[in-house]
């Protein structure tokens, strides 16, 4: 109980000092959903980290980092792994609608898994791969180290509404990624993330379509 207690002190400091307020109910949910992710990565290797105390800073701050970035009301997050960064801001987000999309079954199975346990009526998982997305459009397409900008841009651009944008999770800033995108994107603005606990290096950028002056 008092290693419970200690980790909601842990979130709700470490998302405070993120700009994310938590209420009790916020909190409870998050180290359930540790417990769910430390239960079934023992049996299916859901994430390379098996420490709880690295989950929290690497899986659960970490996605956290980048709820005050979000834009509009539909959010899908593309190549979410067992539902990271989906599942926390959707804890921290509950007013917002989120899809959660993933090619390894073993993992969307996961995300279903935690959706049901947590009461999560707010995310849907979508089991799907990078070349054949819906046709759905989102306000933000939220990606987390799964591709070069590039190489997002081409496969998950096309989830983006016409004014919506593109978040990408990066640790280093991607120079060379960033000066190879495409004309028709644009990099609008980068935020340099100091997740607490976490000794490494977070960038979030945002990338929109790049408008045409009208002739």
């Amino acid at each position: 109980m008092a290693t419970e207690s200690g980790e909601r002190r842990t979130l709700q400091a470490g998302a405070a000092q993120l700009g994310v307020p938590l209420d009790e109910a916020q909190l409870l949910q998050l180290t359930r959903l540790l417990d769910e992710l430390q239960q079934w990565s023992a049996a299916y290797n859901l994430t390379a980290l098996t420490d709880r105390q690295a989950m929290l800073t690497h899986h659960l701050l970490d996605s956290l980092s980048a709820a005050v970035a979000l834009r509009g009301t539909r959010i899908a997050d593309v190549g979410t792994g067992a539902g990271f960064p989906g599942l926390p801001l959707a804890i921290a987000r509950p007013e917002l609608s989120f899809t959660l999309i993933d090619s390894t079954a073993k993992k969307i199975r996961f995300v279903a898994h935690a959706v049901r346990s947590l009461g999560l009526r707010n995310v849907t998982p979508l089991h799907a791969r990078m070349e054949v997305l819906p046709a759905q459009r989102f306000d933000t397409v939220i990606a987390r180290a799964v591709a070069a900008l590039p190489d997002l841009v081409r496969t998950a651009g096309g989830l983006c509404e016409e004014d919506g944008c593109l978040l990408a999770m990066k640790g280093r800033y991607p120079a060379d990624e960033v000066g190879a995108l495409p004309d028709s994107w644009s990099l609008r603005d980068t935020q340099v993330v100091e997740v607490p606990g976490l000794n490494a290096e977070r960038h979030l950028l945002t990338l929109e379509r790049v408008r045409l002056a009208p002739a």
